[in-house]
């Protein structure tokens, strides 16, 4: 046994390090914040693992119902979401919850409230945990001036407000990537020790890229000037070769990929009824703002 090796493996940059890190650089802080991250970290590992074993415990397949985005719900899209409600509810930090797959927002009991609000998809991408896709959890926090009088508006902000946002990928590893205000940093879940650990310190999107990412089967209800951007990156006219294109289809692995091989990714949304009715509180373009 290499016990050296072993040794070495304890000074690692773990994500609960790298938190109480930035803790200590604000004097005020009780360590609230921490504890709700915590939460969060627990809430990914657990979804993680349903991820990994979703064919052999029967959780790939629908639901029988539909979110408020009207999507099919997955069986794994309703577990994510209880798991991170109850996680969140758990920690004794939050007040208000807002997920994608519930039609109604989720006010804790005063008895459990804290001065945390949380906005996330539970599992961005689920329909396509059939064909090994990789699929994620997204989400953002605010804070609240008075836990005691919350509302619906506490969460209907926008995202230069939020102290931290971040998502989880689930796919051949897991990756969280976490911003607090201060940098982007990316850890990765070591399975041995179930941690995770800081991989990708203070990530920064390359300033040129080769490669563009859009749905161009909805190239008939683009604008103008979107139109020409795309015939400008696949015909240029100042001689230089035309950008690659790649497209996944899903908000989070194409938002992943270019965040480490720099690009354009278009994401345009449509103002259909229902996302004027209910637009899901801004959770992709809240995060979008920070990340």
């Amino acid at each position: 046994m290499d016990h050296a090796a072993d040794a070495h493996r304890t000074d690692l940059m773990t994500i609960t390090r790298h938190v109480l890190n930035e803790q200590t650089k604000h004097a005020e802080s009780r360590g609230d914040f921490t504890i709700l991250l915590s939460h969060i970290v627990l809430g990914c590992k657990f979804v993680c693992s349903a991820v990994n074993k979703a064919g052999l415990a029967k959780l790939i397949g629908l639901a029988g119902e539909t979110n408020v985005q009207g999507e099919e719900q997955k069986k794994l899209d309703v577990l994510s979401h209880e798991v991170f409600v109850n996680a969140l509810i758990s920690s004794g930090r939050t007040c208000i919850l807002v997920s994608e797959e519930d039609e109604e927002a989720t006010f804790v009991d005063p008895a459990l409230r804290g001065k945390y609000c949380v906005v996330f998809d539970p599992l961005d991408g689920s329909s396509n945990i059939d064909c090994g896709v990789s699929i994620g959890t997204i989400f953002g926090i605010y804070m609240v001036k008075d836990k005691n009088e919350v509302t619906i508006n506490n969460v209907l902000q926008p995202g230069k407000n939020m102290l931290a946002a971040g998502y989880c990928m689930y796919g051949s590893s897991c990756t969280l990537v976490l911003s607090t205000g201060n940098g982007v940093n990316g850890f990765t879940l070591d399975p041995s020790l179930g941690e995770f650990i800081l991989t990708h310190p203070n990530i920064k999107i390359p300033k040129k890229g080769k490669i563009y990412s859009v749905n161009e089967g909805n190239a008939k209800n683009w604008d103008g000037p979107t139109a020409k951007f795309v015939e400008k990156c696949k015909f240029p006219k100042d001689g230089s070769s035309p950008k690659s294109l790649r497209y996944i289809g899903r908000y989070l692995d194409d938002r992943h990929y270019f965040h480490f091989v720099s690009g354009v990714s278009l994401i345009l949304i449509r103002a259909t009824s229902r996302f004027l009715r209910y637009p899901d509180i801004g959770i992709r373009n809240l995060n979008a703002d920070i990340l």
